[in-house]
């Protein structure tokens, strides 16, 4: 989740204004390096755990290029969720 949502804020998929505001967010539950996750890690129990339980589709597109991202839970619980 964590690259995923780097490479979406670096393509201009999301703005800086809303990465801060996932920054101080993360801070504030002691995961400050965790801004770029919560781009696609919507769900409150997906912050505090920090980990991605359940799919997350985001779609955004660049000058040349239409893209989605799916991102998919690495952790052996979850991969049923896929």
């Amino acid at each position: 989740s964590t690259t995923t949502g780097h490479l979406i804020y670096q393509c201009g998929g999301i703005d800086k204004r809303t990465i801060e505001k996932f920054e101080k967010e993360a801070a504030k539950l002691g995961k400050g390096s965790f801004k770029y996750a919560w781009v696609l890690d919507k769900l409150k129990a997906k912050r505090e755990r920090g980990i991605t339980i359940d799919i997350a589709l985001w779609k955004f597109e660049t000058p040349r290029y239409y893209v989605t991202v799916i991102d998919a839970p690495g952790h052996r619980d979850f991969i049923k969720n896929m």
